[in-house]
């Protein structure tokens, strides 16, 4: 259903917190354009996104640079790879999120990332990789 007028106004206005930019702690990060309260969904999307989980062995005759892509911006364990079913031309703006052991903010619910405290224009967005994803990442 095609969003009216005043509703990508509202979400302009009300729903629109973050930007890409160039991470000073590991390539490209989410970066608040104006103050985030505590409390609230930052990276709020109409985008319906919802994963595919594809076997490892099906994706291995895709080219190089989509396979690249697929690892860098999918989820995966040993066995399967999830993709997302928006594909990989457009994106969720959380798989910019870089990992911090002091995060700004968490998972409530699957997809949803609340803000843990007021967050001012200009700073960098983060998640705790190891609480979210429930096992050890090292950078």
């Amino acid at each position: 259903m095609p969003i009216s007028e005043k509703k990508l106004l509202e979400h302009l206005q009300e729903e629109v917190y973050c930007k890409l930019g160039v991470s000073p702690i590991h390539g490209i990060g989410v970066f608040a354009i104006r103050p985030i309260p505590k409390g609230i969904y930052p990276l709020k999307s109409y985008l319906r996104v919802r994963e595919v989980d594809i076997s490892k062995k099906l994706i291995k005759d895709l080219p190089k640079g989509v396979r690249q892509q697929i690892d860098t911006f999918c989820f995966y364990d040993k066995k399967k790879v999830s993709v997302p079913t928006i594909g990989l031309n457009s994106f969720d703006m959380a798989v910019y999120l870089n990992h911090s052991k002091k995060p700004n903010l968490k998972f409530k619910k699957a997809g949803v990332l609340i803000s843990l405290k007021a967050i001012d224009e200009g700073e960098e967005l983060f998640i705790d990789y190891d609480i979210s994803f429930g096992e050890k990442h090292f950078f």
